[in-house]
């Protein structure tokens, strides 16, 4: 995993997790419940900023993923050509040496059956 992704996921986890372990120490605080009642009201409303903080991260990681699954997959396809065009070009090689060698076989054939006749 590259290093944009984990920075991303340990602060998606972070805040996931702050969210959490605050509700839970709200709702086992020594407090009336009218005081806890007021606390998480306020971090009810904190909520949609952190949402969507979390969304904007979460966004950016997938489109930076999304850059480099294309860079690789671009690049794969580069080499995948080259590897083809390589591939082509020796059994194009290897052809014309065949066919030089038949040519050569034949000539000496030829050079065979005028000597005998």
């Amino acid at each position: 995993m590259s290093k944009p992704s984990r920075v991303g996921t340990f602060i998606g986890g972070m805040a996931i997790g702050s969210a959490i372990g605050t509700i839970v120490g709200l709702l086992i605080a020594p407090r009336t419940g009218r005081e806890t009642r007021a606390v998480l009201k306020k971090s009810a409303d904190a909520l949609p900023e952190l949402a969507e903080d979390l969304s904007t991260s979460l966004q950016l990681q997938a489109d930076r993923l999304s850059d480099s699954a294309l860079r690789n997959w671009d690049e794969t396809l580069d080499r995948l050509k080259e590897a083809i065009a390589a591939g082509v070009e020796a059994s194009q090689m290897e052809a014309r040496q065949i066919s030089q060698s038949d040519n050569h076989q034949q000539d000496l054939n030829s050079a065979t059956a005028d000597q005998h006749h």
